[in-house]
């Protein structure tokens, strides 16, 4: 199945593409690598899941928070491409979590959007390289924020 098949096939909903908060770009493509700016959790009412990780909510909101976040990446890549077919590969996720001191599960939450990545690109294409590092804030008290980068079909 396409990336776009697999994607629709999960039901899931995405939010709206987010729009720049600061002076950067949230998609740029140079030669064939698509980077793609740290995104939020933004959701479909493009309100923000807010809270820290230990102390607002638990591991497996963390998770879904993670999921969030690469629902508003997926958003910004059809929003830019038109088709998530156009992608070949994901090349690297770096996964900021907003966590308490003593939180030490990083990757489990970070494997929030990167599960989300293999269910639409698939185990060879949809899996890359990968940082899930522990933050003392992130902007608005997000839960998490992801960057990515891609590689465009030739």
């Amino acid at each position: 199945m396409s990336a776009d098949n697999n994607f629709k096939a999960l039901g899931l909903t995405l939010p709206p593409a987010p729009k720049p908060l600061g002076v950067y770009k949230p998609f740029l493509i140079i030669g064939d690598t698509v980077y793609v700016s740290g995104h939020g959790t933004v959701q479909e009412d493009g309100s923000l899941i807010i809270g820290r990780i230990g102390k607002d909510m638990d591991v497996e909101a963390g998770k879904k928070a993670a999921q969030q976040v690469g629902l508003a990446i997926i958003a910004t890549l059809k929003e830019n491409l038109g088709s998530l077919d156009r992608i070949d590969r994901v090349i690297k996720v770096l996964g900021m979590v907003n966590a308490t001191e003593d939180f030490e599960r990083h990757p489990y939450v970070i494997n929030g959007c990167s599960e989300l990545f293999l269910a639409i690109w698939g185990e060879e294409k949809g899996v890359g390289v990968r940082s899930a590092v522990g933050m003392g804030t992130l902007p608005d008290n997000i839960p998490v924020e992801v960057e990515a980068s891609f590689l465009l079909k030739k």
